[in-house]
């Protein structure tokens, strides 16, 4: 990869990093990214999440700074995520390059039209912080083990299915997209432990897509202050469909 490709790859992260601060999904672009400059879709799939790591990084250590990290989620949306993205990022391995195309392009049209649904405003208004009682709490943890198998496979998209979860848990906003870097970082550690095992991480774009998503994460406080989140909604959709058109047909 030239050093185009590298600031290409620098680029995108900057807005991935913009767009998963101000409404998700920022892997429906560097994904495709990464596959456009060459990178098999396997490799790309592990080689994404090194950004993911870093972002999620910074973003639980500021919410316990505000103390607000839910850490008994540690036990009923971490712990069974982590369990189902074992068996999520062993799938991906085993799914070919192409096929991988063909779900990614599918799941990036599929989770963008369940956004413009806007769940989040159709959040229950339950209980801050309150962690479930059982059966809930089996329920949940169920929920959990299929996000993780969700987010080990392809990782992007997942923090709207996290928030989905948060939500049933009687969680607020802030409290549940606490739970939901939380449990992301936990299993994207654990997935890229397992994709760097089969030696399907290549680490320079990584590294470049995670300094760039660190940037971006700055930029995205500014831009939602600015701009809002319904103009940051249609730059998304917009965006992420053009994306899976062109990587359908490829």
């Amino acid at each position: 990869m030239d050093a185009l490709g590298y600031l290409l790859l620098f680029a995108s992260g900057v807005v991935a990093g913009a767009l998963n601060v101000v409404a998700g999904g920022g892997s429906f672009l560097t994904l495709p990214i990464l596959i456009f400059l060459g990178i098999p879709a396997t490799v790309a799939n592990g080689t994404n999440r090194v950004a993911v790591i870093f972002q999620n990084l910074g973003a639980v250590w500021a919410f316990h700074g505000h103390r607000v990290m839910e850490w008994r989620s540690l036990i009923w949306a971490a712990l069974p995520s982590c369990l189902g993205a074992v068996l999520g990022t062993w799938m991906a391995l085993l799914v070919g390059d192409r096929s991988f195309e063909r779900i990614l392009a599918f799941l990036m049209v599929a989770i963008t039209l369940w956004t413009l649904w806007d769940p989040a405003s159709r959040r229950s208004r339950g209980p801050v912080g309150g962690l479930p009682v059982p059966p809930s709490a089996w329920l949940l943890a169920g929920g959990f083990f299929l996000v993780g198998v969700y987010g080990g496979f392809v990782q992007a998209g997942v923090g709207f299915l996290v928030l989905a979860m948060t939500s049933l848990a009687g969680l607020d906003l802030v409290r549940g997209n606490a739970v939901k870097v939380l449990s992301i970082l936990l299993f994207t550690l654990l997935a890229v432990g397992i994709f760097a095992w089969q030696g399907k991480i290549q680490w320079l774009p990584g590294l470049c897509l995670a300094a760039g998503s660190a940037a971006g994460a700055q930029v995205g406080v500014h831009l939602t202050i600015l701009k809002g989140h319904a103009w940051i909604k249609r730059v998304v959709t917009g965006t992420v469909v053009v994306f899976a058109i062109k990587l359908w047909f490829s």
